[in-house]
């Protein structure tokens, strides 16, 4: 590790009812991958936007020292100017562009006013060169890139800025094992050649793997001093997270198996671009009450494709028989699968899930008008709002108040809130995809919690996820999906990773 080359100092973030960051203070060096963790709305993200320009000077008290001098950004073009970059989880590339015109946006190289398309291109192979990226070309179309190699262009963007300072905020939380690889090699190659890193990230194996040094936030103070990866347990690093020891991450609980509440036969589902391939083929399985079925398989194994199907949003894609209940029912439509009481909890909550710029309010209720409206459908707000408030204190979801911005609460205090708006339908069966994706340790064992509750409540609940040890720890009955078929089923403690993994693979087959 080299010289210092970021100092942020007693840094106040302050937004209405809410200190998001309180006194502050950090540094990072050349050559280093410092890691940022913390619980949602611990104030990561917020501390690097407080970096990156996002959030100007004055709106924060606090200062910022690069390479030894004293800077105020006072928008993200200040920050660029001082090699400053960031990569957020939401990717910020226009997908109908080119790989060179998303690198090059704004600062094409010009010859009397002509755009040098040819130079752009020689520019950003240069770039990928560097990075030695080999799996696509500065004139492919974003829109044709996979979620990881448009991860790579954003590094190849900021690295076109020669930012000094790299920030990464939640990079592989839609990467495959294989693209996450990729990205760690690139990281690597970043710190050879002396950049500074912060890496913003609620995965505690990628930070053993790629950190130097890590830092806790927690109520928007860092809690403990700077320390060296090698020198802190996974157990310390929690403690300081969320201010408890967390003894059991997965607290599952035995329910007795009840009846038969799902049944799908022979469910298969369309390739969206394709001619004649399916997504899913030959789909069959059941769930019940009392039981959590878990949906485990790769990236692209067509278990979003299956669950989105049975859901009614993939209409004309899709075809087999759903029963309910023992009734076979007709799903057309995502208000028929409500209708039903089916609800599903999407993998990518901005996109599917919330209603972004609306308030915590109507986002509770959005899906369940009837339930607080009149004969002549006119909303009783009293009664709307008596019901958010349940929801809020029953999963205990911090917010300033109901009449707050979605986009305002913490990852996980968005996803509390998307299950409170499927609970308020009174769901039979709720299938939650990627349940925890981009939440912190402590808002993960909330939602596991709040699991066994609707279980024990009655709720037949199935859970899609990529994250092996959270499949085997909350569920009593596991599906492994491989290029679109059910390839292996098994019970709670039948399997171990290494066998989950072959037939998710393709390494075993069904029978064998």
């Amino acid at each position: 590790m080299g010289d210092i080359v970021l100092e942020m100092k007693n840094i106040v973030k302050e937004f209405p009812g809410v200190r998001a960051l309180d006194q502050v203070n950090f540094e990072a060096r050349a050559g280093e991958v410092l890691a940022l963790v913390g619980e949602n709305g611990a104030g990561k993200s917020t501390l690097m936007k407080v970096l990156s320009g996002v959030w100007p000077y004055p709106t924060y008290e606090g200062e910022i020292i690069i390479r030894g001098e004293s800077k105020q950004f006072r928008n993200t073009r200040e920050a660029e100017a001082s090699r400053v970059a960031i990569i957020y989880q939401e990717l910020n590339l226009i997908p109908d562009l080119t790989v060179a015109e998303n690198i090059f946006l704004d600062r094409q190289f010009t010859r009397t006013g002509i755009i040098n398309w040819s130079r752009v291109n020689a520019e950003a192979q240069k770039i990928l060169d560097e990075l030695n990226i080999r799996d696509f070309k500065p004139t492919d179309t974003i829109r044709e890139l996979t979620v990881g190699k448009q991860q790579m262009v954003e590094i190849a963007k900021a690295l076109s800025l020669k930012a000094e300072i790299l920030v990464f905020d939640e990079p592989t939380s839609a990467l495959t094992d294989k693209e996450v690889e990729a990205l760690f090699e690139i990281i690597r190659k970043l710190k050879e050649q002396g950049v500074c890193m912060s890496y913003i990230s609620h995965k505690m194996d990628e930070i053993e793997q790629i950190a130097d040094r890590i830092i806790v936030l927690r109520d928007g103070r860092t809690i403990g001093d700077v320390t060296p990866v090698s020198e802190i347990t996974l157990d310390q690093i929690i403690s300081r997270m969320v201010g408890r020891d967390i003894k059991d991450m997965f607290p599952k609980k035995s329910f007795t198996r009840g009846e038969k509440v799902l049944e799908v036969k022979d469910f298969e589902v369309d390739h969206p671009v394709l001619a004649g391939e399916k997504k899913v083929r030959n789909a069959s399985f059941s769930a019940y009450k009392g039981e959590i079925l878990g949906i485990s398989g790769l990236m692209g194994a067509g278990r979003t494709e299956l669950v989105s199907a049975i859901f009614g949003a993939l209409p004309n894609e899709s075809r087999g028989d759903i029963f309910l209940e023992g009734k076979k029912v007709d799903i057309k439509s995502p208000t028929d699968a409500i209708s039903k009481g089916i609800g599903l909890v999407t993998e990518d909550r901005k996109a599917f899930g919330l209603v972004l710029g609306h308030s915590v309010l109507n986002n509770m209720t959005i899906s369940s008008l009837d339930t607080v409206s009149d004969s002549w459908g006119i909303i009783n707000r009293a009664k709307e709002r008596n019901i958010a408030d349940e929801y809020v204190d029953r999963l205990n979801i911090k917010t300033p108040g109901l009449d707050v911005a979605i986009d305002t609460l913490s990852g996980g205090n968005q996803q509390k809130v998307i299950i409170a708006k499927w609970l308020n339908t009174k769901p039979k069966v709720l299938v939650l995809d990627e349940p925890s994706r981009g939440i912190d340790v402590g808002a993960k064992v909330e939602i596991y919690n709040l699991l066994n509750r609707l279980v024990e409540e009655g709720v037949t609940v199935i859970i899609i996820s990529s994250e092996l040890p959270e499949v085997m720890g909350m569920s009593d009955r596991i599906l492994v999906m491989f290029e679109g078929e059910i390839a292996a089923e098994f019970n709670r403690g039948e399997a171990g990773k290494e066998l989950i993994m072959e037939y998710a693979t393709g390494s075993k087959r069904k029978g064998e």
